[in-house]
């Protein structure tokens, strides 16, 4: 049979790296686009000052572009490619940078390639018509396993599983003092190594203590030895350790037009935050697509005095979120006008504005009557209100939830400890400890709802709450509420109250917007986790992830050659 035969390797061939290159590469778009670049705008740093001279900042820009958008993410992967690539050969004339020439450089300069994202967006700007922008986040996994991630509730069980293990290791050495023939039977232990084992639960207690008073010192809820930026997250497939980055997507284009890097755990209140740099950018009304994670009421106000028309997708039978804020009397509001001063005016003023007519509506000036604390937070530390932690503890065990506001922690009946799961949209704080709940002999005593543990909210003024099962009926009624309830007045105030109604023709093309960019990135691209450290460094990472999948998705909506146009213009 005969098949189809190649060149004889032997072969000498006359031709040039430029013949070697696709006439429509994306290569060539990467070249064009670094070589117009000003490297004075972005505080490039060259890695050698003396000896042998440095590589060219643009070639190693244009390497890392080049692997984002190939998906070759690590420094070995790239210096591979400079000897086996003919593309990067090409764009890098021959030069083989090692892979730690490559780490050092892109460490070096992490800060610069989100401007640089900035700039090739800038450039593509003026030859697409941007449409309502599409927000949503998605977890990607940190340099940070699990074993290596400790929150408090972690800590609570790790320590309390290891003094059981010391006090029954101290037992067991008691038991065989003076039993001599206990070294001679190999199937139990032995003397030497209940010590040995012993001293590893010692060090390892103290390693604990260690991170949970580190811990309550920070005020922080959980630590990553390894990424200290990096947070426990739940996503689909379970919890992992991870950041959370937002991506502002546009309607008509799908191109990724901003991201903010976030290691915040759900998406709540980042709507504002994120669309800061568009709203800088764009003239006129921008209108944005969220889904419910982003709802907030603070966070809409925001935007729509700042000339943002939220669209967070409402809950089902809810046509829209009822707003209030406060009245500020403005006789010359200019309802005509964009402009965020004048949009504020008119909003608080009771009236809408004119570009805001199909979507804010039922809008009044009305006095109602609030209710306003008059607890003041005592000059001393709070947690020495029941004096100390041991008379908290037995506070408790009468039949109460006792909050420790200095810790940052509550006392439940059972003597176990409680940590902080989540701060609610009205403030308050919500506790909970799902392990001690589910192996709680008293568990009948305390809590008969339908999940497998108990939460409990508690307000900043709140130090007590009663444990209504736990109490003797005869003094449940009287004890009910002790500590909790605190001295308030009313206040009269005037407010503006109105109805913001998202387009759900919009808030339907949400999932087909932002959901694909990150499916790219991840599935296509190859990038699923961060290989840098720290929140300043996977920004930058993040920002190649961008740039990358921003020059596949402009190269199929332009065409080859009008990107070859618009990635020459700054040499012009």
């Amino acid at each position: 049979m005969h098949y189809v035969q190649g060149f004889d390797r032997n072969q000498m061939m006359m031709t040039t790296w430029d013949s070697m290159v696709d006439p429509e590469s994306t290569a060539r778009l990467i070249d064009e686009f670094v070589d117009s670049l000003k490297l004075d705008d972005y505080n490039v740093k060259v890695l050698a000052s003396e000896g042998r001279p440095p590589y060219d900042p643009k070639a190693m820009f244009k390497l890392y572009i080049y692997g984002s958008e190939n998906g070759i993410g690590s420094s070995r992967r790239l210096a591979k490619s400079c000897r086996v690539n003919v593309e990067v050969k090409w764009m890098l004339k021959g030069v083989e940078p090692d892979f730690r020439t490559i780490c050092t450089f892109g460490k070096e300069n992490i800060d610069s390639l989100k401007k640089i994202f900035h700039e090739f967006n800038k450039r593509i700007s003026g030859a697409v018509k941007w449409g309502f922008t599409s927000i949503d986040g998605s977890k990607f996994a940190a340099s940070n396993s699990k074993d290596n991630n400790f929150t408090r509730n972690k800590l609570d069980d790790r320590i309390k599983w290891l003094n059981g293990h010391i006090e029954e290791y101290l037992r067991i050495l008691d038991d065989t003092d003076g039993q001599e023939d206990l070294e001679e039977e190999p199937e139990k232990l032995t003397r030497e190594l209940v010590v040995e084992r012993l001293k590893e639960a010692r060090e390892r207690l103290a390693k604990y203590e260690g991170y949970q008073k580190f811990m309550e010192e920070i005020r922080q809820l959980q630590m990553s030895l390894t990424d200290a930026d990096a947070k426990l997250m739940k996503s689909k497939n379970g919890f992992t350790v991870a950041y959370n980055p937002q991506i502002v997507v546009d309607s008509e284009t799908h191109l990724i037009r901003d991201f903010q890097m976030t290691n915040q755990v759900t998406d709540h209140g980042l709507l504002n935050s994120t669309l800061e740099g568009i709203r800088e950018e764009t003239e006129g009304i921008l209108e944005a697509v969220a889904d419910r994670g982003y709802e907030s009421g603070e966070d809409m106000v925001k935007r729509l005095e700042n000339g943002i028309i939220p669209h967070v997708i409402t809950d089902d039978g809810k046509d829209g979120y009822e707003i209030e804020i406060p009245y500020e009397e403005a006789a010359e509001a200019d309802v005509e006008s964009t402009e965020p001063s004048e949009l504020k005016k008119a909003l608080h003023a009771g009236k809408i504005p004119e570009t805001y007519r199909d979507v804010l509506s039922g809008m009044e000036v009305a006095e109602v009557r609030r209710k306003v604390s008059d607890y003041q937070e005592a000059e001393e530390p709070a947690g020495s209100i029941y004096g100390t932690q041991e008379e908290m503890m037995e506070r408790a065990k009468e039949g109460y939830f006792v909050r420790d506001p200095e810790r940052n922690l509550v006392y439940c009946p059972n003597g176990e400890i409680l940590r902080q799961k989540c701060v609610k949209k009205n403030g308050n704080i919500r506790y909970a400890n799902k392990n001690a709940c589910r192996h709680c002999p008293n568990r009948n005593k305390c809590y008969k709802g339908k999940n497998e543990w108990k939460e409990i909210d508690f307000t900043k003024d709140c130090l007590e709450k009663p444990c209504k099962n736990w109490l003797k009926a005869e003094s449940r009624k009287a004890e009910e509420g002790k500590g909790a309830k605190g001295k308030y007045h009313f206040e009269k105030r005037i407010i503006v109250r109105f109805i913001l109604k998202p387009d759900r023709k919009k808030t339907a093309e949400r999932m087909c917007l932002s959901e694909h960019p990150f499916g790219t990135i991840k599935r296509a691209m190859g990038f699923g986790y961060f290989l840098l450290k720290g929140m300043r460094k996977v920004t930058g990472e993040f920002a190649l992830m961008c740039l990358g999948y921003n020059i596949k998705r402009a190269k199929n909506l332009l065409g080859f050659e009008k990107m070859m146009e618009l990635m020459a213009a700054g040499n012009c």
